[in-house]
C-alpha cells in the first residue's frame, strides 16, 4: 500500500479486505498476535488497546450529559471553530449520510451532527456527545487514535478494536493550538464503507489545518506585557518586537539577540567573541563597540553588561519550533519553521543552531512519514534538493511528479561530479538559496 495511513485504497475490494481484518481481529483478540494484513498503525493501535485492558465486546461511556456537557463544551477552544467545521463538513456529511464529529484531547466527543437515520445507528453504540471515545476507553477508532498518535487517520470496518463498531468506516485528523503546539482535539467524519478512500482522509487533513489557521486569526494579539519576540527564521535580518515597536536588527545585531535570548543567565565577552567570529583575530574593542551600537536601538534598560544579557524575557520563533518539536506536535512545529534560522550567517553558534534545529525537524518529518508534511519540506527553497526527504516522500505519496524529482535527483548524484556536489550540498542544503 503505498500510503499506510490510508485504509483502502481505489480498486480494492471493500468486502475482501473486511473478511481479512476479521480473521486478523480475531487472531489477535485470541492469540495476541497480528498477522501480516493489517497495517502497522492499526496493529501499534491495536497493542495499545489491548494494554489498556480494553476488550473487544466493550463499550463507551458517557462522561459528560446536559449542563456539564454544554458548559465544557462553550469553554473549549475548539467551539470557536465549530461554526467552520458545519461550513465545511456539514453538507458532506448530511448528503454521504456521515457523521461530523469533533473530540477533546481526551477523546470525548463534544459534538456529533450529520444525517439523522446514521445519528440513530450511532447513538445504539454511544457514538454521541459527552462519550469517550479514546484508544484507552474503546480501543482502536479514528478520533481517538489521532489523539493518539497526533496525526491524521482513517479506520476501516474490523480495524476497529471493538466488535460493535465494526461496520463503521471513520477518518480523523487532530488539531492543534497554532500558538503552543498541543493538541486540542480531533475532527472526524464516520459513516459506512464508502469513506474508506484516500479522499477522506485528506478531507479531514484540510479542515483541520483550515480550523487552525482559522484559530491562528482568532487568536488575541499579544499583550504588552508579554515581552519583546525575535523572528528570525528564514531572514538574514531579524526582526524584535517590543510592545509597540518593530525593530529592524542588522545581521550583527541579529545573531546576538539569539544568542543572549538562549542565555538568559548571560554569555562574558569572551564567550560571545567565540560564538559569533570565526576569525580569532577579531578584538574584544570590535564586539563592545557592536553591543553599544545595539543598547542604543534597543533603548534603555533591554541589554545589560556583566555578563551582556537580556534584561526581559524573549520569546524566539526558533525557541518556539523547538518547543514544539519537543512535545511532539511535528505539524504545528513545522508551520512555525519559515525557514532556516539566520541563513547567511556563519557565526559559529548560529550555524551549529541552525543545524542543529533544521536536521531535528528534517529528522522528525521523514520518521513520521505524513505525505503533506513531506511535500511542504520538499517542495520548500531548503528541501527542493534533498533526495532523502524525496525518499520519503515518494515511499507515502508515490505520484508521476514526486517520483520524476526523486529520479532527477538520484540521477545527479550517480554523475561523478554529483557525488561533490552532494557533500557540498549536505553542507549547505539549511540555507536558504541566495537571489
Amino acid at each position: 500500500m503505498s500510503d499506510p495511513w490510508v485504509a483502502l485504497e481505489p480498486g480494492a475490494d471493500p468486502a475482501e479486505r473486511v473478511r481479512l481484518l476479521r480473521r486478523a481481529h480475531e487472531t489477535f483478540t485470541t492469540a495476541g498476535t497480528v498477522p501480516r494484513p493489517v497495517r502497522s498503525v492499526v496493529a501499534e493501535s491495536w497493542r495499545r488497546s489491548a494494554r489498556a485492558g480494553v476488550g473487544p465486546d466493550g463499550a463507551a461511556s458517557v462522561e459528560l450529559t446536559d449542563g456539564d456537557l454544554g458548559a465544557y463544551r462553550a469553554e473549549h477552544p475548539l467551539s470557536r471553530v465549530m461554526p467552520l467545521f458545519r461550513e465545511l463538513m456539514g453538507t458532506f456529511a448530511a448528503d454521504g449520510e456521515h457523521l461530523l464529529a469533533v473530540c477533546d484531547a481526551h477523546g470525548r466527543l463534544l459534538w456529533v451532527e450529520g444525517h439523522a437515520a446514521t445519528r440513530r445507528r450511532a447513538d445504539r453504540m454511544n457514538f454521541v456527545p459527552g462519550a469517550r471515545w479514546s484508544e484507552s476507553a474503546v480501543g482502536t477508532n479514528a478520533p481517538g487514535t489521532a489523539v493518539a498518535v497526533d496525526r491524521p487517520v482513517q479506520v476501516f470496518a474490523a480495524e476497529h478494536f471493538i466488535r460493535q463498531v465494526q461496520p463503521w468506516t471513520c477518518a480523523a485528523a487532530p488539531v492543534h493550538d497554532p500558538r503552543t503546539g498541543r493538541v486540542l482535539g480531533a475532527v472526524d467524519i464516520t459513516g459506512g464503507d464508502g469513506l474508506a478512500h484516500p479522499h477522506s482522509l485528506g478531507f479531514v487533513r484540510a479542515v483541520a489545518r483550515a480550523a487552525e489557521a482559522q484559530l491562528a486569526l482568532l487568536a488575541p494579539p499579544r499583550a504588552a506585557g508579554e515581552g519583546p519576540l525575535l523572528s528570525a527564521l528564514g531572514r538574514d535580518e531579524a526582526e524584535l518586537a517590543v510592545s509597540e515597536r518593530r525593530i529592524r536588527l542588522s545581521r550583527r545585531h541579529s545573531e546576538i539577540l539569539v544568542l543572549l535570548s538562549r542565555h538568559p543567565e548571560g554569555l562574558s565577552g569572551d564567550e560571545l567573541l567565540c560564538a559569533l567570529y570565526a576569525d580569532e583575530s577579531v578584538t574584544p574593542v570590535t564586539l563592545r563597540a557592536e553591543l553599544a551600537r545595539l543598547r542604543r536601538l534597543l533603548g534603555p534598560g533591554l541589554l545589560a553588561s556583566r555578563p551582556y544579557r537580556l534584561t526581559a524575557a524573549v520569546e524566539a520563533d526558533a525557541t518556539v519550533v523547538e518547543r514544539r518539536l519537543e512535545t511532539g506536535a511535528l505539524t504545528a512545529a513545522t508551520e512555525a519553521y519559515t525557514g532556516p534560522l539566520l541563513p547567511g550567517s556563519q557565526a559559529p553558534a548560529i550555524v551549529r543552531l541552525r543545524e542543529r534545529l533544521a536536521r531535528g525537524l528534517r529528522s522528525a518529518l521523514i520518521a513520521h512519514g505524513d505525505p503533506d508534511l513531506l511535500a511542504d519540506w520538499a517542495h520548500a527553497p531548503w528541501g527542493e534538493d534533498d533526495p532523502e526527504v524525496w525518499r520519503a516522500l515518494a515511499a507515502v505519496r508515490p505520484t508521476a511528479p514526486v517520483r520524476a524529482r526523486l529520479a532527477a535527483l538520484e540521477a545527479e548524484l550517480a554523475a561523478p561530479t554529483g557525488r561533490a556536489r552532494a557533500r557540498s550540498r549536505d553542507a549547505t542544503y539549511l540555507q536558504r538559496p541566495r537571489p
